[in-house]
């Protein structure tokens, strides 16, 4: 499974990019969870971040965060 965290490094993307990697480790599942700071990249996903991407699928951009539970769920969805 590949993650994907959008964001040019604000504190909302560093907490985005928590959030994968917990839900990573609490679910169990084997993911390679990668930070994306460069806006061209970002820009093929979307206009806002944080951006959440699972798989080459955009699940959640912009704010507000989602809760742990709800980035377990956007992953599961995928896995």
């Amino acid at each position: 499974m590949e993650i994907k965290v959008l964001g040019p490094g604000c504190a909302n993307c560093h907490k985005m990019e928590e959030l994968a990697k917990t839900a990573v480790n609490d679910l169990g599942i084997e993911a390679k969870v990668e930070k994306i700071s460069e806006i061209h990249e970002i820009m093929r996903y979307t206009m806002s971040t944080p951006g959440l991407v699972v798989n080459g699928k955009l699940k959640h951009s912009g704010k507000p965060l989602p809760s742990l539970d709800k980035v377990k769920a956007l992953i599961k969805e995928e896995a």
